[in-house]
């Protein structure tokens, strides 16, 4: 297929453009290379356009160019404490854009979406695992604005017959099996990359948000899944849908890990201490995100390869080790 793929040089979106491009779809990316995306990233194999998704006529005109089919729709505003801070610059970059990019799509009679959604819709659920039947409650704005979008393409299935698939994603985490793409944000939120820092000495300790949480050792659990399972269950989701359909499917690897489990797991890998500090709780985390995803297991073949999180964080420490600048050493 011709695909399109909106924020296709960012952490996410960039290894699922290599898994596009290895079964041989046509990629065209449609980023800014402003909000965490890398032009280095980018697969050589894929057309790069370098636009903002607000500009409505670049955006059109990618769409008369390319002949799509498909879109993949990686790009928005993504971090918990930053939404709570700018709501609004993230119902503007998350929902405007979105509803902008839907109405291109129905303009130019495209009906495949696959949506990079999040567990942050969920909020703080009552039990665990999470199963996509339970409330959507989300407690921060982020989550809202991806709620708000997956309302959005709910309807647009209705009324224009768009296949969705929205894939809520628990914590992406890792790097390319072969070390050459990986995570590169700047400020860095991401626990593993922070963790990480530290054993390459570029920060003295990582600080543990609240160690008061009603979890097996106080600090927040979270299910960290590999990124080459998200390029792998993002394939298998376009490959497969039907116009007219809405669906959304939960994208983890079922094992909850805390961010001290973590840490340990961190040391055991880089062989380096990893000093450790307390912070007080940031607004907006629940305690505990893992997730069932068997629903994904029987309806697109997926299930996570990496579940160790040793295993996911070899692979993370292979590109911060040779890449410790991030792209900017490539």
């Amino acid at each position: 297929m011709r695909i399109l793929v909106t924020g296709g040089a960012g952490y996410v979106g960039s290894h699922c453009v290599r898994g596009l491009c290895g079964a041989g779809h046509e990629v065209t990316i449609y980023d800014d290379l402003v909000h965490g995306g890398h032009r280095e990233a980018v697969d050589r194999r894929a057309k790069l356009v370098v636009a903002d998704l607000g500009d409505a006529a670049r955006l059109d005109g990618a769409f008369a160019e390319g002949h799509f089919e498909a879109v993949m729709h990686f790009a928005a505003s993504a971090e918990v404490g930053e939404s709570v801070r700018e709501p609004l610059s993230y119902y503007r970059n998350n929902v405007i854009n979105t509803v902008s990019l839907l109405e291109v799509m129905r303009r130019h009679e495209v009906r495949k979406l696959v949506f990079s959604s999040t567990c942050a819709v969920y909020g703080a659920p009552p039990s665990m695992p999470i199963t996509e039947d339970m409330p959507k409650n989300p407690i921060n704005p982020y989550g809202r604005t991806k709620l708000a979008i997956e309302w959005a393409l709910q309807d647009s299935a209705v009324a224009w017959g768009l296949g969705a698939t929205a894939l809520r994603y628990f914590n992406a985490a890792g790097a390319a099996s072969d070390g050459s793409v990986g995570e590169d944000h700047h400020p860095e939120s991401h626990l593993i990359p922070r963790v990480l820092q530290v054993a390459l000495g570029q920060n003295d300790s990582v600080k543990v948000f609240g160690e008061d949480y009603p979890t097996r050792d106080g600090s927040c659990v979270r299910d960290y899944v590999h990124v080459e399972d998200l390029s792998d269950v993002h394939l298998r989701a376009v490959e497969t849908q039907v116009e007219g359909r809405f669906a959304g499917y939960n994208v983890g690897t079922g094992v909850g890990v805390t961010v001290k489990e973590l840490i340990a797991a961190a040391r055991e890998v880089t062989g380096h201490q990893i000093p450790a500090g307390v912070a007080p709780r940031r607004e907006g985390d629940p305690p505990e995100l893992y997730a069932d995803a068997s629903k994904a297991a029987a309806e697109l073949g997926w299930r996570a390869r990496f579940t160790d999180i040793r295993s996911t964080l070899e692979t993370a420490w292979k590109w911060h080790r040779s890449h410790p600048q991030g792209f900017a050493m490539a």
